[in-house]
């Protein structure tokens, strides 16, 4: 889904309000302006300016201990042209009333909210992400989806859904705002700031977290983390379902519905997701031929190889190494 800053006004100088919770994480926070900072030095205008805020005004630390001065509170949510929640450790003891009631005050104003590492379990607890699609860092990915489970909560780096941004944490906040400024002045600069930044390349929506599995689906389901190893380990030669499922000693129904209800997709649509990510990597990081890298993924066709890349990351893998050159 597109996003509401690629309709903005060009020309216009972009305001950003970074709202700081207590015990924040300092490197998404810098992380994420630094990609402002990089846009306005190498364009040479103003294209964006921030704002820092708490909710009550008052200087919080982050989890490093590191005090930033604020501005205040965000008192007028209609200056903003997104409004960036700062999240980080205990989170959820964080969140009061007083924020909650801010975040829907802007969302009343329209204003586009954004949650970075933890922040958007501010955005769930407020009810700014009921119907939206958002994600979060992987450690807290279980008990989000536990104590939220009507929102559609991914495993990926980020996702932008319309007027909702909501990022892992990390330098992920780097990829979701160079996406975003790719989407108001193009890829050109983007480029140009990744360079900057020494990044092999600009991440998508569709990178997953770097995770260890028993954070995605907690340590209760063995055998869902058996059938997955059993995947990992054969990618070249794919195994049918049905073999995994004997070996783990459950049926196939059984397995199709721990792979919906953990990981959000059929067996095979995890399996395969694997088997094209393993694909990328080898893609970008070595010269290896198409042909070669398609067999070595579990695929018997370089066409079929590049129907499935395309399906999945936007851009047939040709065209994605010629971009990566």
């Amino acid at each position: 889904m597109g996003n509401s800053l690629s309709n903005s006004v060009a020309g216009a100088t972009l305001h950003i309000g970074f709202l700081l919770m207590p015990e924040y994480t300092l490197s998404t926070f810098a992380n994420a302006i630094s990609v402002l900072r990089m846009a306005n030095r190498l364009s040479g205008e103003d294209l964006y300016r921030h704002s820092v805020f708490s909710s009550d005004g008052v200087q919080v630390k982050s989890s490093s201990g590191v005090e930033v001065i604020v501005d205040g509170p965000p008192t007028n949510p209609a200056d903003l042209n997104v409004l960036v929640v700062c999240g980080g450790y205990n989170i959820s003891s964080h969140c009061d009333k007083r924020t909650i009631k801010l975040l829907r005050a802007c969302a009343k104003k329209k204003t586009p909210i954004a949650g970075i590492c933890t922040g958007s379990y501010v955005l769930a607890a407020a009810g700014l992400l009921d119907g939206y699609r958002c994600t979060i860092h992987w450690e807290n990915l279980t008990a989000m989806r536990e104590q939220f489970p009507q929102l559609d909560i991914s495993s990926r780096l980020f996702v932008i859904d319309r007027d909702r941004y909501t990022c892992s944490g990390g330098i992920s906040s780097i990829d979701l705002m160079l996406n975003l400024v790719a989407s108001i002045h193009g890829h050109d600069l983007v480029q140009q700031i990744s360079e900057q930044f020494t990044c092999e390349r600009v991440r998508t929506e569709n990178d997953p977290q770097r995770a260890p599995l028993k954070y995605l689906i907690g340590a209760s389901q063995p055998r869902l983390v058996e059938a997955v190893a059993m995947m990992e380990a054969n990618i070249e030669e794919p195994l049918r379902l049905d073999t995994i499922s004997k070996v783990v000693g459950i049926s196939r129904r059984q397995l199709e519905r721990l792979f919906n209800r953990y990981l959000h997709r059929s067996p095979s649509r995890y399996y395969l997701e694997l088997r094209l990510s393993r694909a990328r990597l080898l893609l970008l990081q070595s010269s290896m031929p198409m042909i070669e890298i398609a067999i070595s993924c579990g695929f018997s066709t370089a066409p079929h190889f590049s129907k499935c890349y395309s399906d999945i990351y936007g851009n047939p893998p040709s065209k994605e190494r010629s971009l990566r050159a």
